[in-house]
């Protein structure tokens, strides 16, 4: 039956379908095949050649009439024509026959009134391990009868060529938001997959009412969930995995009239310079049925080599959730009582944490201000500051208006307390200062849960226009005061009034903005 419907699909004659392997026969395929090595913890461990990371420049929507009002269309949604699209899937289908084919089938979202069925199909056992562990697993009965709702196709050994297939470069990611499928071809980095998913759910989740999200999301004991905001690299999976809360999912989620829940079913953690004193949860999840892309490895002892960013800056690891101790299955939570937007500053200017007001909130959550990492984009070799709107603006094919109504909607609703946090530079910009401290980082994220920092005094930044607490629970008072961390305070105060125009000039493009939410921003005189 299965082949039957890879064969429908165009892939005629395949050698051998695999559907839903266990990860020990992914694992031991994949070492079968030279897809990767073991480590001494037992996890996968696989390079990704030349794609590293994400490829922004070599991601396409599809534009038919059916859907061509809707799409965002612009230098994230570029569009891409139909006899493109079926010309490219006709030869990365020819390309896949005659070869081992491995299939996925599994769920997009938590709560079952949300759920897609999603079939994802693989020329690597690695990359199917990967998803596997990354989607939602199906129970026993969950794949009888099963009819995907969207399908992806990723053959990385396949090369486009621009002059034939009308892409940019080997790469491509291709978007049928109306056939369902997705054709991912040239790059190994296993996100492209799963950021396609998410894209694919940016589109759906919203037409059900349900705002789509860029966050990793906790509760705590009380029943008291919080949802993390932020670009790659800022400290999602890193903070939202707390000892003391209950992980329900490190990267995508959707709320819904009845609350929030988990968009996948693992996580995909950043690793350099991991060490379990920090990060006690993701070290401990780097065992066998996890996959690891582009670590260091010494090739006689398989040790991992986290602070090796020779390959790249951008490593990482996936896992299921539930490779976490304190993980919520199935990946639901109640109405958030407290939203955190991370920003990893360049600048060093922002304040390591600040009490936002609703308007203040849409501001900050439309302008998406963060530094892009080195890694997490090919060529992005340093970090660089950069405005993505709603923190998740590769990924998000509607107007970002939709997500940003949908947000000021439920925070007012569901009265919920909202904070800036910065995990990137104090004392100076990238190159003089040096990265926040991640004890005291989640020392200000644990008082802003426990409702500890309500009690503080707060005074208004002159730049930034957001109210900073003069104390907070384990943390130095200084540490709070950026301009107090800085040497040479005039340089402090050039490069925040600097950081403070480009928000300004960034916001103008938003046409139309209510006066009430453009005058919560920073004020750069």
């Amino acid at each position: 039956m299965i082949k039957d419907d890879i064969e429908a699909l165009g892939i005629v004659a395949p050698k051998a379908v695999y559907r839903n392997l266990p990860p020990a026969r992914l694992v031991e395929m994949a070492l079968a095949r030279g897809d990767g090595t073991l480590s001494e913890s037992g996890a996968l461990c696989v390079t990704t050649g030349k794609y590293t990371g994400r490829s922004p420049e070599d991601r396409f929507v599809v534009d038919l009439p059916e859907i061509h009002d809707e799409i965002d269309w612009g230098k994230v949604n570029v569009p891409i024509s139909p006899e493109k699209y079926k010309a490219l899937y006709k030869r990365i289908t020819a390309y896949l026959q005659g070869r081992d084919i491995f299939v996925f089938d599994g769920f997009a979202g938590a709560d079952e009134r949300y759920h897609l069925k999603v079939r994802v199909i693989n020329e690597l056992a690695s990359e199917n391990l990967f998803i596997h562990q990354l989607l939602i697993r199906p129970c026993e009965g969950d794949l009888e009868g099963f009819v995907p709702g969207f399908t992806i196709i990723a053959a990385p050994g396949f090369k486009c060529s621009p002059e034939i297939d009308g892409v940019h470069s080997e790469a491509a990611i291709l978007l049928n938001l109306v056939e369902r499928t997705v054709i991912i071809a040239g790059s190994q980095y296993a996100g492209e997959i799963k950021k396609s998913v998410f894209s694919v759910m940016n589109y759906l989740l919203p037409k059900q009412n349900v705002f789509s999200m860029h966050c990793s999301a906790n509760i705590g004991a009380d029943g008291d969930s919080a949802l993390f905001f932020g670009l790659s690299g800022t400290g999602k999976t890193t903070l939202s995995a707390d000892p003391l809360r209950k992980l329900i999912g490190d990267d995508e989620h959707g709320w819904s009239e009845e609350g929030i829940f988990n968009i996948e079913g693992g996580c995909y953690a950043k690793c350099i310079n991991l060490s379990r004193e920090n990060e006690p949860q993701i070290w401990d999840a780097i065992r066998f049925g996890a996959l690891v892309e582009n670590v260091v490895m010494d090739p006689e002892t398989r040790r991992f080599d986290f602070a090796d960013g020779s390959l790249t800056e951008n490593t990482r690891a996936g896992y299921p959730v539930d490779f976490i101790p304190n993980c919520v299955i199935p990946g639901v939570g109640g109405h958030p009582k407290t939203v955190i937007f991370l920003t990893a500053d360049a600048f060093g200017v922002i304040p390591p944490i600040s009490k936002l007001n609703a308007d203040q909130a849409m501001y900050h959550f439309v302008s998406g201000y963060t530094s892009k990492l080195a890694g997490t984009e090919r060529g992005i070799v340093e970090p660089q500051t950069t405005f993505s709107t709603c923190f998740g603006a590769p990924f998000l094919p509607l107007h970002p208006s939709v997500y940003a109504n949908m947000l000021g909607e439920r925070i007012e609703k569901h009265k919920t307390n909202v904070y800036l946090v910065n995990t990137g530079w104090a004392g100076g910009k990238y190159g003089v200062g040096s990265r926040m401290k991640i004890k005291y980082t989640r020392a200000m994220v644990t008082a802003a849960l426990n409702g500890e920092l309500e009690k503080a005094e707060f005074v208004l930044d002159p730049y930034f226009n957001v109210l900073v607490p003069k104390t907070c629970p384990n943390v130095p008072d200084e540490f709070l005061d950026q301009r107090a961390l800085w040497q040479d305070k005039a340089e402090y105060e050039a490069t925040a009034r600097d950081l403070a125009g480009r928000f300004v000039k960034n916001f103008k493009k938003y046409a139309n903005m209510p006066q009430n939410i453009i005058d919560a921003g920073p004020k750069d005189s």
